[in-house]
């Protein structure tokens, strides 16, 4: 069965938007009255938030392995998980349960993320419609914008899961008709060679690190931030629709410049960008402030994603090695910054503390960027010899 590429793009907007941008990222929405009604703490809704990316950590190792089976099959059985954990989580006020189903909805998250990516990307590379994967990314914040509309429109937090499985399955049933079966290629199938490691990459891997760190306190937390504010409140229905909407045509721009300027250069450019916006929630909470914290991680976490994964990709050998340590490296960033910010709220009343020290890993992530691009530019003496040899 053969989709045209505009197809198969919306196809893997739609896996996107079901599997990353509902199934990881509607918790933020939904977070505040959950709070209210179960009496939760900062803590504890940070650990829900950070089991989410426990399985996102352990969901993109296992499917780095040799899977049986299809790539499409993989891609919609964890959609199918991804449905049932969001309804499930309305049928539940158990701690523990929260804890398994949000880790669960994450692996899948993982899966969707990957197998939706290579089933879409691979073909659209193959039809020379490259430039169509900026649709196929805009999937997160489209799916972001999209459950944000639907739960502001919602006041019960059961009823906010609820609906955020119905839209996760309309997108997926959608799914099942614009991406067809890959019967060429299997889950595990990989180009043959080691992955090879120097230090520049992992220097690389750090960085990604702290950008996982960085950019997720304020993407868990902010939407609370904004109810927390009395003088602001109003701004809540509102915030994480922006937030989406900024995210959806990111990546088109960051990878983009990063043609222009270079992806490592383009990366520590966002990084800043993503810091300044960290940094203005921390600095005061009014309106303002939130609303370019709002734009600015929005506009900036995808395409930092993204820009990270290219640059993985090159080096030697089967990259599947360097995706994998390089998606370990981020989700290990992402599952403390959570736990770590939930814990210092309730400590001191604040998340001033934890948006400082994120804004400042995302500061760190970019000196460490710029610092392999200095690295990497021949000296005068032998940037003649250079140009004349290709680029390892």
């Amino acid at each position: 069965m053969t989709k045209s590429p505009a197809t198969l793009a919306f196809g893997g907007l739609l896996a996107m938007a079901a599997g990353i941008g509902i199934g990881r990222f509607v918790y933020t929405p939904i977070l505040p009255p959950m709070v209210e009604a179960l009496g939760l703490t900062k803590s504890q809704a940070g650990l829900i938030a950070s089991a989410n990316f426990v399985g996102y950590l352990a969901g993109a190792l296992a499917a780095a392995l040799r899977l049986p089976g299809t790539r499409r099959a993989w891609l919609m059985a964890a959609l199918a998980v991804n449905i049932a954990c969001l309804a499930a989580m309305g049928l539940t006020v158990s701690l523990p349960l929260f804890l398994l189903l949000r880790l669960a909805a994450g692996f899948a998250s993982a899966f969707i993320l990957i197998f939706a990516s290579a089933l879409v990307l691979d073909r659209l590379a193959a039809a020379g419609r490259s430039g169509l994967s900026a649709v196929h990314f805009a999937g997160v914040g489209s799916g972001i914008a999209a459950s944000a509309a639907l739960v502001a429109t919602l006041g019960d937090w059961r009823t906010m899961w609820f609906a955020s499985a119905a839209l996760a399955l309309a997108a997926s049933a959608a799914v099942v008709k614009m991406v067809p079966p890959d019967p060429a290629r299997a889950a595990g199938a990989a180009p043959q060679g080691r992955s090879r490691l120097s230090a520049r990459f992992l220097v690389l891997a750090g960085a990604y690190g702290l950008f996982g760190f960085g950019y997720i306190i304020t993407a868990t937390f902010i939407v609370a931030m904004v109810r927390g504010t009395s003088t602001i409140a109003g701004l809540e229905p509102y915030i994480w629709v922006m937030f989406g909407l900024s995210a959806a045509p990111s990546v088109a721009l960051w990878t983009r410049l990063g043609a222009r300027w270079g992806i490592l250069a383009t990366f520590s450019i966002a990084a800043l960008v993503e810091a300044v916006g960290v940094a203005a929630a921390a600095l005061w909470v009014n309106a303002a402030t939130v609303i370019v914290s709002s734009l600015f991680v929005g506009g900036t976490f995808m395409g930092l994603t993204a820009l990270g994964l290219i640059a993985a990709r090159e080096g030697d050998g089967d990259p599947r090695g360097r995706i994998a340590l390089m998606t370990a490296s981020f989700s290990a960033g992402q599952i403390l910054g959570p736990a770590f910010a939930g814990y210092v709220y309730d400590l001191t009343g604040s998340l001033a503390v934890p948006s400082w020290c994120a804004a400042a890993a995302l500061v760190l992530a970019a000196l460490l960027c710029a610092a392999i691009v200095r690295q990497r530019r021949p000296s005068t003496a032998s940037a003649s010899l250079a140009a004349r040899r290709p680029e390892a």
